[in-house]
């Protein structure tokens, strides 16, 4: 008999030899953020890499080099703090305005058939105008301050939330609400135990939907005459011919959306483990 075949088996030793098992334990949000960052960091250094040995110029789309010390001067002149706290409380606002009304309405309209034909048709033609052509009309209503632009945001949020949110409402399984009224669920027991967990996965998905179209929408809303923002920096630097401070801004953009997409997603976790899907299953 072996050393090894002497060891007392405990769970954790088992773990140990199953091939992966502690990497993945150990490192599986790790390796994936480090795969999500592949792509742009790669092209980011390809691009450096071409600029520096002369295959580009650099002065069009600067090298990611060029962009940091943008950056850098950015923060250390306090702009980019200015910038980034403007547009966020914008996004946060007209956000949370968005959801606010686009839950209410596909509630609404998902709850009554009557509803829903009075009101569908109207925003489904609401929602195909262009987000650009919102603004003169938000300025003579509103003024060119504050209130035009987080309007416009909540717009553009509460669309996505809307068709969404009254999908999910729309395709909850009958079969199931059956089931909850032969056990004599009231109305709210049947909203809360059956119609409210078969919704939320993918009202998850507008809300994230939601706030995608916000940080578009913000940029429209601050060239509305805005003194600071991310939209502003952007305009700034066409106005004055900066390319690496356009880039700038459209990174910190993307880096923005990005962390906040994900705080999204890590909030609503833990009202989502109930779920048995394919991708929890291969996230372990």
């Amino acid at each position: 008999m072996s050393a090894a075949d002497g060891l007392i088996e405990t769970p954790g030793l088992r773990a140990a030899q199953r091939p992966g098992v502690f990497p993945r334990a150990l490192g599986a949000g790790g390796r994936r953020a480090l795969l999500g960052l592949a792509l742009p960091v790669g092209a980011a250094l390809g691009w450096e890499l071409a600029v520096r040995l002369g295959l580009a110029q650099g002065r069009l789309l600067p090298a990611p080099s060029t962009l940091l010390a943008t950056l850098a001067e950015l923060a250390r002149s306090g702009d980019l703090a200015l910038h980034v706290r403007a547009t966020l409380a914008r996004v946060a606002a007209g956000f949370a305005l968005g959801v606010a009304a686009g839950t209410l309405l596909s509630v609404l309209a998902g709850a009554s058939g009557l509803a829903r034909t009075v009101l569908d048709p109207t925003l489904q033609g609401l929602r195909a105008i262009p987000s650009i052509a919102w603004v003169p009309l938000f300025i003579l209503w509103l003024g060119i301050f504050e209130t035009s632009k987080v309007a416009l945001i909540a717009v553009g949020v509460a669309f996505p939330v809307y068709l969404g949110t009254l999908g999910a409402i729309l395709s909850v399984d009958r079969r199931i609400i059956e089931v909850g009224r032969s056990f004599r669920l009231t109305r709210l027991q049947l909203a809360r135990r059956i119609l409210l967990p078969a919704v939320l996965p993918q009202y998850v998905v507008a809300l994230r939907a939601g706030l995608g179209l916000g940080w578009m929408f913000v940029v429209a809303a601050e060239f509305m005459g805005a003194s600071e923002g991310l939209g502003y920096l952007l305009l700034d630097g066409q106005q004055l011919g900066k390319p690496a401070q356009i880039m700038a801004a459209i990174v910190v953009f993307a880096v923005l959306g990005k962390l906040t997409d994900a705080l999204l997603v890590a909030a609503s976790a833990p009202f989502l483990r109930w779920e048995d899907t394919a991708q929890r299953a291969a996230e372990g």
